[in-house]
């Protein structure tokens, strides 16, 4: 509590989390997000359907359809590793700062 010039006492607002963790939990959830999104999302290839990376198209599909759905694989791979990775991140940094402002 802090005393006004007026006499009143003002709590002052301390922010639970800084600015950086805020915006790196936001990017390490939209690169989260966008990997479920490109695993979900179905392949296509010479118009047949090759299904999702989750749940591959059953029965003869066209060769192209391999690679096309192990590269999906990889990119919806890398974007939610990389997500989570600077979702903990954020957290260390806001866990990191509310230990310097309690000393």
């Amino acid at each position: 509590m802090v005393r006004a010039a007026s006499g009143r006492r003002h709590c002052r607002r301390v922010a639970s989390q800084p600015v950086v963790s805020r915006i790196l939990g936001l990017i390490g959830s939209v690169l989260l997000i966008a990997g479920i999104v490109f695993a979900i999302r179905p392949v296509r290839v010479l118009g047949a359907d090759c299904g999702s990376v989750i749940e591959p198209a059953g029965g003869i599909t066209p060769m192209e359809c391999d690679n096309q759905l192990n590269d999906r694989g990889r990119l919806a791979l890398a974007l939610g590793l990389g997500g989570l990775a600077i979702a903990i991140t954020s957290l260390g940094v806001a866990s990191l700062s509310g230990r310097r402002t309690k000393s």
